[in-house]
């Protein structure tokens, strides 16, 4: 970014806002090149979980086009936290919305069938009524019988799937990849090397988020403010917390002048500049300041888009125009998706999530339970129960039993389900129950969490909650994949 010059010839109003005095960034900064070539660069947790959504071509070439920078990467331990653990959210995020799609697909194409019988009946009984027309009638009838209706709209359904399924393999990332094996984890690893913030002692984390909640958020001072109703302190601060980081890292580093190029698809109010109710071209100029104040450094600030297209100018990477398109469209959609703490709760983050108060109580009554041990269950405020507490949330809402709340996550954790092979080695036979208590004993299986909950509460809740995930695993069996 160009900046006023500090000299003493300078008036003292200028030198001291020289920072929102300045234009927002553009890509024909004389400057912009020294930011890409000498500065730390910083990808916030978003663009790193993007790689997650580009095909397999356009991945591979926007990870080696990051090697050229691999030696001036730098990691927040906070963007590490949130990258770590939202893989796996994004990962079901993208599952779930090809499978919603291959759901309403099949829909449509139900209505459509729907509509082709109602169409027949209405035709031959005007046929019937005013023309007595038998022989066209019988006509009609033979050519939208139910199986020739079937027949023709069975073309489209597996066209339309093979499509689909063509999206699932183009992608090429499964959900049990997110581990400790995960291709992208490993590449992402390699390309930092040991350019990883370690975790802040527990004193100061404490009082960074304090400094967030009591202080800058209710004040709107960047970043991060916008995040300032999320269920816990810690998750509001995330942003804050990651901009900390950097000021304490760069204030280290040895050296006069200093860049960071800090890049995000993240352009909220709580860090780009708005006025009159519209978004500036240009990142809060507060954020600049502070960085050159605190920390002796020069900011830019960019979009991925930009980013990408820097490191091909500066650093001589190769990047197609088909994956500038796709790092467009994921970027744009970034805006559009569910945020961060509305992707779906897992079986591998409910533990870690603690369900809105009252929630899981009026879950629990919209099926009728009112025993004791259940009620204290879903009132419990320990991690132990928050997994049982979600699923009930989740599935009752997933089966109608009550309307999702507007400010409630979509839940995507199921307790049993149908197929030759278990979700994980640790998942128990439908045969573990007797007989009478579980449809399908031969070709279901059951999560050990809800069979240890079976065996823990009364007759009568037991049956009301087998018929929940039995109810649950057969939706999921009828959803095409």
């Amino acid at each position: 970014m160009a900046e006023l010059e500090e000299t003493t010839g300078d008036p003292v109003l200028l030198r001291r806002f020289a920072a929102w005095l300045q234009p927002g960034p553009s890509s024909e900064d004389a400057e912009r090149g020294a930011f890409f070539n000498d500065g730390i660069i910083v990808l916030d947790t978003n663009v790193l979980l993007s790689l997650y959504e580009y095909t397999e071509t356009s991945r591979q070439e926007v990870l080696s086009a990051l090697e050229q920078a691999a030696g001036r990467l730098w990691m927040p331990y906070q963007v590490g936290l949130e990258f770590v653990r939202g893989r796996r959210s994004t990962l079901e995020s993208r599952k779930r919305a090809l499978a919603d799609a291959a759901s309403d697909v099949n829909k449509k194409l139900m209505a459509a069938r729907k509509a082709i019988v109602e169409a027949k009946t209405l035709v031959c009984a005007q046929l019937d009524k005013y023309a007595r027309a038998h022989e066209e009638i019988a006509q009609l009838q033979a050519l939208a019988a139910d199986t020739s209706v079937d027949a023709h709209l069975d073309l489209y359904r597996r066209e339309f799937k093979r499509h689909l399924d063509m999206l699932k393999a183009d992608h090429s990332l499964a959900l049990n990849t997110a581990d400790a094996s995960d291709p992208i984890l490993a590449c992402i690893a390699e390309l930092y090397g040991e350019g990883v913030g370690e975790q802040p002692e527990d004193q100061v984390l404490r009082e960074r988020i304090e400094e967030a909640t009591n202080f800058r958020f209710p004040n709107k001072i960047p970043p991060g403010f916008a995040d300032s109703g999320k269920e816990t302190p810690l998750r509001s601060a995330g942003d804050f917390l990651l901009w900390e980081e950097l000021i304490d890292h760069v204030s280290k580093m040895p050296g006069g002048s200093r860049q960071v190029l800090f890049v995000s698809n993240d352009t909220k109010e709580d860090w780009y500049e708005s006025e009159l109710g519209s978004r500036s071209a240009r990142p809060w100029p507060s954020l600049v300041d502070e960085l050159k104040r605190r920390a002796g450094a020069d900011l830019r600030v960019e979009t991925p888009l930009s980013f990408y297209g820097g490191i091909k100018e500066f650093l001589d990477a190769e990047l197609a125009e088909d994956t500038y398109a796709e790092i467009e469209r994921v970027s744009e959609a970034f805006e559009l998706r569910i945020p961060q703490d509305r992707l779906p709760v897992t079986e591998e983050t409910a533990p870690f999530l603690a369900p809105p108060e009252g929630l899981a109580l009026a879950a629990l009554e919209s099926i009728g339970i009112a025993s004791a041990l259940l009620r204290a269950a879903v009132e419990s405020s320990s991690p132990s129960q928050w997994l049982f507490q979600w699923w009930l949330i989740g599935v009752t809402a997933q089966l109608g039993r009550r309307a999702a709340e507007e400010f409630e996550p979509p839940v995507a954790i199921a307790a049993a389900c149908r197929g030759n092979e278990p979700p994980s080695p640790s998942w128990r036979p439908g045969t573990d129950l007797s007989s009478g208590e579980w449809l399908h004993r031969d070709s279901s299986w059951i999560a050990p969490w809800f069979m240890e909950l079976l065996e823990a509460v009364p007759n009568r809740d037991m049956a009301v909650l087998r018929s929940l995930a039995a109810q649950q695993a057969e939706q999921e069996r009828r959803s095409p994949s």
